[in-house]
């Protein structure tokens, strides 16, 4: 079926091609609904098929995503979405994997599943929703809520020290990270279209405003009015400046630690060159420190693209050498063979 199926050209398709009949259900001005909007119109411009696109999705608001895609999909339990995607993954390789989560989904209950298949580069596309909020359960304090936040759960502030899921996922060997914002339609639409192209595990972490429960929480830097100011766009191969003039821009120092300075000051000869190729993660994780916060010049783009074995292909090498080192298993055999046990 795959063999006849890819004979055939795919077809031309429209948003409305990729948009399922069910009522689009965020609350009215949720950033949610302009990421779907990116993906219904990237999609098309990929060359991908609907009957070989799958989204998933854990528990949470941004979990409603694949009832809105006219693809298969699953609404599956929470926190366990990239596990079930390693699973689908690993054994068709014939099949666009998405997954989409939210901080509390993927970072919570779910954090141990999101760093393992990022550990072992499954070929999937991993959508984080970050509004650092509790959205679909009223308002409690997330993963990567900030320090001190007043929440329905935590009244007198939060103590914890919230996650960086970029460092996450980087301290994860994740081969591809990359971070946008729902804000942005085109920035969005670029970085997910790099992100699907990428063999293996491809991370996205995009600010997304919960305008009920954490409203304006990114407005201090994706804000039409601040972003030239507070949003430092990674281009490879380019020195890393920003400001509406390019007068701000980012050195190393001696220590190897990050810092932003006005170039004036330093010179352009003295900035910090992106290169989201490098095989060390190390630069790519100090970009991720420069923001202790969305209320500081942050770094927005693709931080890291390399290239690794992806885990689907090296478990189907690893198979069929061993089918033609012994010749096809007899499962009844195998069940029968070894020790056994008997019970009562």
């Amino acid at each position: 079926m795959t063999e006849v199926a890819d004979a055939v050209p795919v077809p031309v398709t429209t948003r409305k091609d990729w948009s399922s009949d069910q009522e689009v259900r965020w609350c009215p001005g949720c950033g949610d609904y302009s990421i779907l909007a990116a993906v219904q119109m990237l999609l098309p411009e990929l060359g991908v098929r609907r009957e070989r696109t799958v989204f998933l999705s854990g528990i949470g608001c941004a979990a409603r995503f694949p009832y809105y895609m006219n693809t298969y999909g699953m609404h599956s339990i929470h926190g366990r979405a990239p596990a079930i995607a390693t699973g689908l993954a690993a054994t068709r390789p014939d099949l666009d994997v998405w997954v989409v989560s939210g901080d509390g989904d993927a970072l919570s209950i779910g954090g141990n599943h999101l760093v393992h298949a990022l550990r072992r580069n499954i070929n999937i596309t991993i959508l984080l929703f970050n509004n650092q909020i509790y959205g679909l359960t009223k308002g409690q304090y997330s993963p990567t809520s900030e320090v001190a936040k007043v929440t329905k759960s935590t009244p007198f502030g939060s103590l914890e020290q919230p996650f960086n899921p970029l460092s996450l996922a980087l301290g994860a060997e994740a081969t591809f990270v990359a971070r946008t914002h729902d804000m942005d339609r085109k920035h969005m639409m670029e970085v997910l279209r790099r992100a699907h192209d990428h063999r293996g595990a491809s991370f996205v972490e995009i600010y997304q405003n919960c305008n009920v429960f954490n409203d304006a929480a990114f407005e201090g830097i994706t804000g039409k009015d601040n972003r030239a100011e507070m949003l430092i766009p990674l281009v490879d191969g380019e020195p890393i400046r920003f400001g509406a003039e390019g007068q701000h821009g980012v050195v190393m120092s001696d220590d190897g630690s990050l810092a932003v300075v006005d170039v004036a000051d330093v010179g352009e000869d003295a900035l910090l060159v992106h290169d989201e190729h490098h095989d060390n993660p190390a630069l790519a994780f100090q970009l991720s420190r420069l923001s202790h916060g969305p209320v500081e010049p942050t770094p927005i783009g693709v931080f890291r693209d390399v290239e690794r074995p992806e885990y689907g292909a090296q478990m189907a090498e690893q198979i069929d050498a061993a089918v033609a080192r012994r010749g096809s298993g007899d499962l009844a055999a195998l069940l029968r063979s070894g020790s056994t046990w008997q019970v009562g």
